[in-house]
């Protein structure tokens, strides 16, 4: 199935938590989701890091519209992606950690290399 994954939400409110979920990454590092929404988390959070990778105005005006902290944003140009500079993708990590305990979904950690 092409395209994005739904996640059960519609479209405002899974855009807010995806961009939430991304902010939340960039800013502790790693987070515990479900996969689903890790696999998706992983693929917003990896744009924004090869965004970040050239810093320029139109680049940081990009990131600002997605991420919802200024401070986060600076720290995606200044500490996160310096740090990617000689990789072409592959800068987060899912590891799934088995289901949860309320309904069985599975669990992951998503973490930036």
């Amino acid at each position: 199935m092409p395209g994005t994954r739904k996640l059960g939400r519609a479209t405002a409110h899974r855009t807010a938590m995806l961009r939430a979920m991304v902010t939340f990454l960039f800013e502790n590092g790693k987070i515990e989701t479900t996969v689903t929404r890790a696999k998706e988390v992983s693929s917003l959070a990896e744009k924004m890091i090869t965004i970040a990778k050239e810093d320029n105005l139109h680049n940081k005006r990009m990131v600002m519209s997605f991420v919802t902290k200024e401070e986060v944003t600076y720290k995606l140009f200044k500490e996160i992606a310096p740090k990617y500079k000689d990789r072409n993708g592959g800068y987060t990590r899912i590891t799934k950690i088995g289901p949860r305990r309320g309904d069985a979904a599975e669990m992951a950690i998503i973490e930036l290399i």
